[in-house]
């Protein structure tokens, strides 16, 4: 029979006092080394991202003068097309704003929007996450909504110098009021794990025994203004089915994300204009 050899087992000790003194030590110094830790890696994310926008302009600018002719008339005929949505848009708001004084209704909160580059992605079964370039410099707080073309993309968890850190509306931490938008009723939505880099999904709770869907009719959910933190309307995502839940009161069913929620390259951060308190669940 070989004898144990103890200098095997010396990886064993280190990591094992390392694990008790790790555990005895103050809330606040592991809090500090945490922080501490985030803010050295951040530099080398933030250039990286730099670099890649670099290696970016320099590949579009070995385009022929064709392409790049086409591609001008393709973003003039875009540019005209946003501005008559953003003058139908400013109509509509002042038609908003009239109702609601006419109707002595409390005003909608406002925000205003900052946008953000992702430079790191931490996606995986039990979490699902990005990073964006910009921060306390740019005066972005805890727990604000980020939004992207498609809709609801996920909240802010956490804000360091110069990145922040967002939980995606696929982690399934993450946790918000949503209501169909046929329907005002108020339901639950939540995110799952996600399996590979295949469709992103979530699941929705707590909707009532008479609202119907199916495969050809999709229902769209979106944002309410119960949660607090995102503006009513935004979208979520659609719902092909409905079953009864594990109560047998509401309903539940799975929730298709937008697919560009994986390969988002550009978000924007919701700052309120007259901050509350945020909470993250």
């Amino acid at each position: 029979m070989a004898k144990l050899r103890l200098d095997k087992l010396k990886p064993l000790v280190a990591l094992g006092i390392f694990l008790i003194a790790w555990w005895i030590v103050p809330p606040f110094i592991k809090s500090f080394f945490k922080v501490s830790f985030t803010e050295f890696q951040a530099p080398a994310w933030v250039v990286s991202s730099y670099l890649e926008d670099l290696q970016g302009f320099w590949a579009r600018r070995s385009h022929s003068k064709i392409e790049l002719i086409e591609a001008g008339r393709e973003l003039a005929r875009k540019k005209a097309y946003y501005q008559y949505i953003a003058q139908r848009n400013e109509s509509l708001e002042a038609e908003v704003n009239r109702l609601e004084t006419i109707l002595n209704m409390p005003g909608r909160r406002e925000f205003r929007y900052e946008v953000a580059r992702v430079v790191r992605r931490d996606l995986s079964a039990w979490w699902q996450q990005i990073v964006i370039r910009k921060g306390n410099d740019y005066g972005i707080p805890e727990g604000a909504a980020v939004i992207f073309s498609g809709g609801v993309l996920g909240r802010v968890v956490e804000v360091n110098a110069f990145t922040s850190r967002v939980e995606l509306i696929t982690s399934p931490d993450f946790r918000m009021a949503a209501t169909f938008e046929t329907d005002g009723r108020p339901v639950v939505y939540q995110g799952i794990g996600q399996s590979g880099f295949g469709q992103p999904v979530g699941t929705v709770n707590d909707a009532p025994q008479d609202i119907v869907a199916n495969s050809a009719a999709p229902l769209k959910l979106v944002s309410t203004r119960l949660g607090g933190t995102f503006p009513a309307g935004l979208m979520i995502g659609t719902v092909s089915w409905l079953e009864p839940g594990s109560s047998g009161i509401f309903q539940a069913g799975s929730v298709i994300l937008d697919e560009r929620l994986l390969s988002i390259q550009e978000v924007s951060v919701l700052i309120p204009l007259n901050p509350l308190e945020l909470n993250v669940p």
